[in-house]
């Protein structure tokens, strides 16, 4: 029976929230008779309403939630707004006296007060929760009634190996008080005992971020529960111990410890029914409700184990090939199972009771696997096919009779039909959530080319709709695993949950023993092709995994390894691309003695070093060469000729061909290529340095945007005729022109992503604009010049460039001097 108790309300995202929240709260926890709680709550929920309200500025759902069948019992409040995208205010800083600034103290406030707190992100909404334990020893009678037939009732032992021992301490744990019941059952006299620390006597166990501490239990006003003592011999006795919490006449806290053997528990605990004889029963109450079908296998299994009085109890379902059998449900003392079960215990055949007195003697993986010795099963018969089994097992050998399987047998035969039904119902739900989850994972992964980036979405993939926290392990080419990313559901934990875990595997991650705490931890590869990239670790609070989420995880992982293995290669394409692109430009521009010179290079396409565009400028004995070009189309072929043509140029000039021996040369080599509409402009020139200062340039444009020339008067022409594209025709001739740059001239050379600059019908060059432009530059150096024109080509129309951009600027300085 779910005996969760929810009551939600909404607010708009006005001031007034808070206040209406307020209420809300203090009006739910008077109802369930927790009133005790809600000045802390309220201040809570004020917080955390206040920080949705003006930090994310929508409206504001808010839900409170009692969990009385937890361990410990706790209320949880949460508050949703609906801007996931706005984050949270810092609430890690705090001054060094201690006190707490006036805003943004939500989330500090929920570290002090609450017992957890956390964020949980969808695409359109963010959830921050606040958690308050109730304590182990709270009544929670008076707020709903639990079934009895979840209720343990051990047979007794012999009453003469009855002890109670009654301990009386400090809420420091320092024992005042020793009867001679508690010398019986743990050897030490009180002369012995008083005077010592709990801690001494009692091997406690709190693992986890969420466990009670001694200390944290003494200050409780009651707690039941298990322990173990240390006996006076050194070994420890398993005791169950009842606390309550009393005023001495001095009115000082004392807190008094009820202590006897486990077996004799039923003593501090209430009377229990005969309940092996009431589970027919109890299942057929159970079959009359309407439940999810994780709940009614939760349920069957503890009513089993209750009724049997064994350690662990598990329900097994068929996978869909029908052959194998995996847990669905497990409760009592299990061992984290996972998935199927392949063993022979287990199988299609087996349509009748089986009991097995010692485990051990027959299948030693099998006893390991549920820890346990003895073990009877009972199948899921429908219309005389197995689709499961009931399972209980105990530690101990010969722990069952033959009555317990007919038991089991009549239980299996009442749920059997119900389970099936819901269950096929159950996978097809699953199916198609498992589908859409998926095809979210894939729509999320889709793109992303940076492993870094694919362990962090995978760890929030799985938290919390799958794990209480999750990690990622990454393997690279050289066979070296390391921890990538780590994500718990309680975003504080997440730095202790990285120094948990191992950083650097040393052996197989299948080998590893992980850090246990309260969660079960579970590690799935990441293959694909044959070839591992790590592994997805996860943390469970609960103790098995359901096949469904186990078949969902082991999809998953092969997506995500997928996806891996493709931003490997990308990231390896990426890198030879890059190496290839860069040998494409110049690594430096050479220094011309009595010039200055200044480039812009822009690509067009996002993230590339090198487009179409390309240009050069470097020493040929005594005078210096520059080129300019353009090669038609774009991608690798585009990249091949840009390489050709670049390298091409500076390796005729150093033999000291001529320009117009460069542009045949070269005019040649691209009809020898063979590639139909592989075309190339190109703007090339020699620049020879003159005494009286300035240079003389012998120049030659094939296709190319012709050069112009800015006088220090601001007049400005064209110093170059176009002649035919380079890879058009094998007999075209080529002939250079020469001028002088004088003194304070200006040379500026462009592609066409400059003088084809499009707004709408408009370019940049319609009317002479880029020679107005430049003759508004006089006086300006190279590269301010350069930079001019680089802004006029940006603002000249909102949306960005299409094509590549390159313009070098030469200037000639009244002196001699090297310009760097």
């Amino acid at each position: 029976m779910d005996t969760t108790r929810v009551s939600s309300t909404a607010f708009d995202g006005t001031p007034h929230a808070p206040a209406h929240a307020r209420k809300f709260v203090r009006q739910v926890l008077g109802e369930w008779r927790l009133s005790h709680l809600a000045e802390d709550a309220v201040l809570l929920t004020s917080e955390l309403v206040t920080n949705a309200v003006v930090h994310a500025g929508t409206g504001v759902e808010l839900t409170c939630r009692l969990d009385v069948d937890a361990s410990p019992p706790k209320l949880e409040i949460e508050v949703d707004d609906h801007h996931p995208t706005r984050a949270l205010p810092s609430g890690d800083s705090a001054p060094a006296d201690g006190t707490l600034p006036t805003s943004g103290r939500g989330l500090a406030l929920a570290g002090m007060l609450a017992d957890a707190w956390g964020v949980t992100y969808t695409r359109t909404a963010k959830r921050v929760w606040v958690r308050m334990e109730l304590g182990e020893g709270c009544d929670m009678q008076d707020h709903v009634s639990c079934p009895p037939c979840l209720v343990p009732g051990p047979i007794a032992p012999p009453l003469e190996t009855l002890h109670v021992g009654v301990v009386i301490c400090d809420l420091d744990g320092v024992v005042e008080s020793w009867n001679p019941e508690a010398e019986q059952l743990l050897g030490w006299r009180a002369e012995q005992a008083i005077g010592r620390s709990l801690k001494e006597l009692v091997a406690w166990r709190g693992h986890g971020p969420y466990a009670l501490s001694l200390t944290d239990t003494l200050s409780l006003g009651r707690w039941r529960g298990e322990a173990r003592m240390r006996h006076r011999d050194g070994s420890l006795v398993p005791v169950y111990v009842s606390q309550l919490r009393a005023r001495g006449h001095a009115g000082e806290r004392r807190a008094i410890w009820m202590i006897v053997s486990s077996e004799h528990r039923f003593v501090l605990t209430p009377p229990s029914a005969p309940l092996r004889r009431e589970a027919g029963r109890r299942i057929k109450d159970l079959l009359d409700r309407d439940m999810p079908l994780t709940e009614l296998l939760a349920t069957i299994a503890q009513i089993v184990q209750v009724s049997s009085g064994g350690d662990a109890a598990y329900v097994l379902l068929a996978t869909e090939g029908g052959s194998r059998f995996g847990v669905a449900a497990g409760v009592g003392a299990t061992a984290g199972l996972v998935g199927v079960l392949a063993t022979g215990v287990f199988g299609a055949d087996r349509k009748s009771p089986t009991m097995i007195e010692d485990l051990l003697a027959g299948d030693v993986e099998l006893a390991q696997q549920l820890r346990a010795r003895s073990l009877a099963c009972a199948p899921l018969l429908v219309a005389g096919e197995v689709v499961g089994f009931l399972v209980v097992t105990d530690a101990q050998p010969s722990r069952f009779d033959q009555e317990l399987t007919v038991s089991l047998q009549h239980i299996a035969g009442q749920v059997a039909v119900t389970v099936q039904r819901e269950r096929l119902a159950e996978q097809d739900r699953a199916h198609r959530g498992r589908l859409s989850f998926l095809a979210e994972a894939g729509e999320l992964l889709a793109g992303v080319h940076d492993e870094e980036l694919i362990a962090a979405l995978t760890a929030q993939l799985v938290v919390p709709k799958i794990a209480t926290w999750a990690a990622v392990y990454l393997t690279d080419l050289a066979g070296m695993t390391r921890l990538a990313h780590v994500w718990h559901s309680e975003e504080r934990h997440n730095a202790d949950l990285r120094k948990s875990l191992p950083a650097i595997p040393r052996t197989a991650l299948t080998e590893v023993s992980w850090p246990v705490g309260q969660e079960n931890v579970l590690a799935f590869p990441l293959l694909t092709q044959g070839r591992s990239h790590g592994a997805l670790v996860i943390g469970r609070a609960e103790p098995t995994l359901p096949l469904e989420l186990a078949d969902l995880l082991a999809d998953l992982c092969r997506l995500v390894a997928l996806n891996l293995h493709t931003a490997m290669l990308y990231a390896r394409q990426a890198t030879t691309s890059r190496v290839l692109q860069r040998s494409l430009l110049p690594m430096r521009v050479a220094p011309m003695p009595g010039l200055e010179s200044a480039v812009v290079y822009e690509p067009a396409e996002e993230g590339a070093d090198v487009g179409g565009d390309f240009y050069d400028l470097f020493t040929v004995a005594d005078h210096w060469c520059f080129a300019l070009g353009d090669v038609c189309g774009s991608g690798p072929e585009a990249a091949a000729v840009t390489g050709l043509a670049r390298h091409a140029v500076r390796l005729l000039a150093k033999e000291h061909y001529t320009v117009a021996d460069i542009f045949d040369r070269l005019n040649h080599a691209l009809l020898d290529e063979g590639e139909e509409g592989r075309f190339l402009s190109l703007l090339c020139g020699e620049l020879t340095p003159l005494p009286q200062g300035g240079a003389l340039c012998t120049i030659a444009s094939a296709g190319h945007p012709p050069p112009l020339l800015l006088r220090p008067d601001g007049e400005v022409r064209a110093v170059a005729t176009p002649q035919l594209l380079l890879g058009i025709e094998s007999g075209a001739r080529f002939y250079v022109e020469s001028f002088e740059l004088a003194p304070e001239e200006v040379l500026l050379c462009v592609t066409d992503g400059v003088t084809e600059r499009r707004d709408g019908d408009r370019l940049l060059d319609d009317g002479d604009g880029l020679a107005q432009l430049l003759s508004t530059c006089t006086g300006l150096s190279a590269h301010a010049v350069a930079e001019r024109v680089r802004h006029a080509v940006e603002t000249f129309a909102a949306e960005p460039s299409q094509d590549d951009v390159a313009l070098l600027v030469i200037k000639a300085n009244a002196g001699l001097r090297t310009v760097r």
